[in-house]
């Protein structure tokens, strides 16, 4: 769907893609774009493929025909308006979580990797009673004011050098016979693979695509996470995080963290990402690229002092709640969407209906 450009700004080729537009005088491309998404439709389309199996395509010929019911153009443009409606709050929930994630992001590099209210101490940039942008005169007293010399070169006087294993819980997981229905069949238990995390926008895993068995979760040495576990993918690729937001088991692909120490997950997940590089030198294999447990235990890290952490967590903590909260809305949101866009479009149910519908929920 792209909208706000005038004709000739978009480039397509002619074998990739039909252009589905409304007809003038009459404006609907909210209407036609629903259309589009239509689960009857997108069969419609794939049941006209032409073609060898390696190039098959549909012709816009062979969709032109498909029949729809004959809504007033104020009945389509309430159709488009119901659905897009949903469709920008679920935008504007994930501009907001952009913003959540940048500031959660930023103030960590600010005061664990660039130690810039030491700095700003330091360099007398940062005097007590003042305030400087992302440092308030009350945490004046939390941060010291040198860099001693340390295994991992300065770091802040008074915090300490560690290795991410002795600060949390490192495990990993598995993947019971998928052979043994009893392992799986009626499974109520979130059980995650990097897939799932492949496909988040945002680092909380809210659920999973498949779901597990208490006779499988009893095949899996760490059993079902906490809440708050930080997950990591360690192969195939390296490098997807999440905060786990249900209980969860994991399969093969993982390192989790569960965070029991001094260490909360809001400080280990940006952690993970600024260490990437490290986790990613630490990897090896032949087929591919994977870091074990082994090699990601001794990884370093600089811990903190206690006040700083507090800090740090009643910062960032309603941060990611918030991000959390967001993307929940957005999913129910998005699962309401679909269950409303087929009812619309085929006349089920009307504009008025739907309108009520949402009010009802105050959606719109």
């Amino acid at each position: 769907k792209v909208s706000g450009l005038p004709e000739g700004n978009v480039a397509h080729g002619s074998t990739e893609f039909i252009v589905m537009a409304a007809k003038e005088p009459v404006v609907d491309e909210d209407f036609v774009y629903y259309v589009a998404r239509h689960p009857e439709f997108r069969a419609f389309a794939q049941g006209r493929m032409e073609g060898t199996s390696g190039r098959q395509r549909v012709s816009w010929q062979a969709i032109a025909d498909y029949e729809i019911p004959d809504f007033s153009g104020h009945e389509r443009s309430g159709i488009g308006s119901v659905l897009s409606s949903m469709d920008n709050l679920i935008a504007n929930y994930r501009r907001v979580n952009q913003s959540l994630e940048a500031m959660a992001c930023t103030l960590f590099k600010a005061w664990f990797v660039d130690f810039e209210p030491v700095r700003a101490k330091i360099e007398g940039r940062w005097q007590r009673g003042q305030s400087l942008p992302g440092l308030p005169e009350h945490l004046y007293d939390l941060f010291p004011d040198r860099l001693v010399d340390s295994e991992l070169g300065e770091i802040p006087e008074g915090w300490r050098h560690s290795t991410i294993g002795e600060e949390v819980t490192v495990c990993g997981g598995s993947t019971p016979s998928t052979k043994e229905p009893e392992f799986w069949e009626g499974g109520h238990h979130c059980w995650a693979t990097p897939k799932d995390l492949s496909a988040l926008k945002f680092p909380v895993l809210l659920d999973t695509d498949r779901k597990i068995t208490d006779a499988g979760i009893a095949k899996i040495s760490s059993g079902l996470l906490p809440i708050g576990t930080v997950l990591l993918s360690s192969r195939a690729p390296i490098g997807y995080l999440a905060i786990a937001e249900a209980p969860t088991a994991i399969n093969q692909g993982f390192i989790a963290m569960k965070c029991d120490g001094v260490l909360p997950n809001v400080f280990v997940l940006p952690w993970c990402r600024e260490s990437m590089d490290a986790i990613v030198g630490n990897a090896n294999g032949s087929t591919f690229q994977e870091i074990s447990k082994s090699n990601f235990r001794p990884l370093r890290v600089v811990v903190p002092s206690d006040p700083v952490l507090t800090s740090f967590t009643r910062s960032a903590g309603p941060l990611y709640r918030q991000l959390a909260e967001n993307e929940r809305e957005s999913r129910t949101l998005a699962q309401l969407r679909d269950t409303l866009l087929p009812k619309l479009i085929s006349g089920q149910l009307r504009v008025a209906d739907a309108e009520a519908f949402l009010k009802e929920r105050d959606i719109a």
